[in-house]
């Protein structure tokens, strides 16, 4: 089946697209494929793309409240939860105090803007 378009990026709003594209360079192994004062772009080797953007007011998502709710995450599948939880914390992200998957396969965890996104365990 043949869509109407296809998918060109996923773009997140952020108070520094610089510093959430390196947190996720960092953490997807991507590379800044534009860069501007208030946008940044990363691609990944399959031609995904995920873009940043500046807005000054940024009020971050607070999940799972409905006053500012996340409207959308991104599941990250990895192999070693522990070894992926280390180093996602190393690059700047936070544990969620909330853990609704708790001993199902997912962690979820806040990127330094505050969006919440879980790692999955497995390769899927």
């Amino acid at each position: 089946m043949s869509g109407v378009a296809r998918m060109h990026s996923v773009v997140l709003d952020c108070p520094e697209p610089k510093a959430l594209a390196s947190f996720y360079a960092g953490l997807l192994g991507w590379k800044v494929a534009d860069e501007e004062e208030d946008w940044v772009t990363l691609a990944g080797d399959d031609h995904a793309r995920l873009a940043f953007q500046r807005v000054p007011e940024y009020v971050p998502p607070a999940w799972p409240s409905a006053e500012h709710p996340q409207q959308f995450h991104l599941d990250l599948a990895v192999d070693d939860m522990a070894e992926a939880e280390k180093q996602v914390l190393a690059l700047g992200a936070v544990r969620h105090e909330r853990q609704p998957g708790e001993g199902q396969g997912w962690t979820v965890f806040l990127d330094p803007a505050g969006h919440p996104f879980c790692l999955v365990g497995g390769s899927s």
